[in-house]
């Protein structure tokens, strides 16, 4: 749990930080395209960690 909390933070520090930096530069820009991606990741990550909490049941059923 407490990961996705830091998740949580991380992912809405990072899309601040993406708003700010595509208000300076365009989108098309290292600088935002770098931040665009480190949140596809913090994303990413956040849903593999969300996901895993209900799959176990999933597997332990016999649905997967």
């Amino acid at each position: 749990m407490k990961r996705v909390t830091a998740l949580k933070k991380e992912i809405e520090a990072c899309r601040v930080e993406m708003i700010r930096l595509a208000s300076l530069h365009k989108l098309s820009s290292p600088e935002v395209v770098r931040m665009s991606v480190k949140l596809d990741n913090l994303l990413n990550e956040y849903d593999e960690v969300t996901h895993k909490k209900q799959q176990p049941t999933l597997q332990k059923a016999g649905y997967c």
